[in-house]
């Protein structure tokens, strides 16, 4: 499939999906094509510059009513919020995991007063951003999401878990383990145990190899969450392309790699 019959498609999925919001009077674009085009952007995983010069150079026919680059990032702060559609409901059992985002490199820490990020470990290491924590269901989809910076300890999602406390029962690793207790719905694994929580470090990696979502280079909170949003919106659209076929043993695999632009 090229890239063209790639983005004529996605559009035509997500506009599945949106066909009920109205187009403003004044809009240059439809709300399908700013997900559209917010969900490209989350898949490249690159800058805004690059990002839009890349759109521009070899896909403006496709987008003729294309807005300028700060205005079309502006779009997608604003509507952010459209991504929701695109999550899904949460089955019996699903797993849970934070990840990492590094904003500036440790070094540049302070330097300045807009800084938004801060100091935290993730994967043993020291950055200076931001911190996800999603929730999965059992086919490896997303539920719902938050986040908070990179130094908030995982047990900070823990009001955010008893949403969920009549829904489903969540996996989680022992960093969202609180001594002054747990939701009664969070069971916490020991390492090595429970091959099911695995479903999350593959769908991390993902993200880390496709979307090169380790490191972004946003600067204000409301485009590093509409980053985020698009992100999560895009890994569900990528993962049930297809379905969910199972090999001779009935497993499905997760892999958006052939997505990869």
């Amino acid at each position: 499939m090229s890239t063209e019959d790639f983005i004529i498609d996605l559009f035509c999925r997500i506009d599945d999906v949106m066909k009920d919001l109205p187009k403003h009077p004044q809009a240059k674009l439809v709300p399908s094509e700013i997900v559209t085009l917010g969900v490209l952007f989350a898949l490249k995983g690159v800058g805004n510059r690059q990002f839009y010069r890349w759109l521009e150079q070899d896909f403006r026919y496709l987008f003729p009513k294309l807005p300028e680059r700060t205005r079309l990032f502006r779009l997608f702060a604003v509507h952010q919020d459209w991504t929701r559609r695109f999550l899904v409901q949460p089955s019996l059992l699903s797993v849970i995991d934070s990840y990492g985002i590094e904003l500036i490199h440790p070094v540049r820490e302070g330097r300045s007063e807009q800084q938004i990020g801060k100091k935290g470990l993730s994967n043993r290491r020291w950055i200076v951003g931001g911190k996800l924590c999603w929730l999965l269901n059992h086919l490896g989809l997303v539920v719902d999401w938050d986040y908070a910076t990179a130094n908030v300890h995982d047990t900070h999602f823990q009001p955010w878990i008893r949403q969920y406390e009549d829904q489903t029962v969540v996996f989680s690793d022992l960093g969202f383990h609180a001594q002054a207790g747990d939701p009664a719905n969070l069971k916490v694994c020991q390492p090595f145990t429970h091959n099911e929580r695995m479903l999350v470090e593959t769908a991390l990696s993902m993200l880390t190899t496709i979307c090169h979502f380790k490191k972004v280079l946003h600067r204000v909170w409301d485009y590093f969450e509409a980053r985020l949003a698009f992100t999560m919106a895009t890994f569900n659209l990528l993962v049930a392309w297809y379905g969910f076929p199972a090999d001779e043993q009935g497993v499905f695999h997760l892999s958006i790699v052939e997505f990869s632009l």
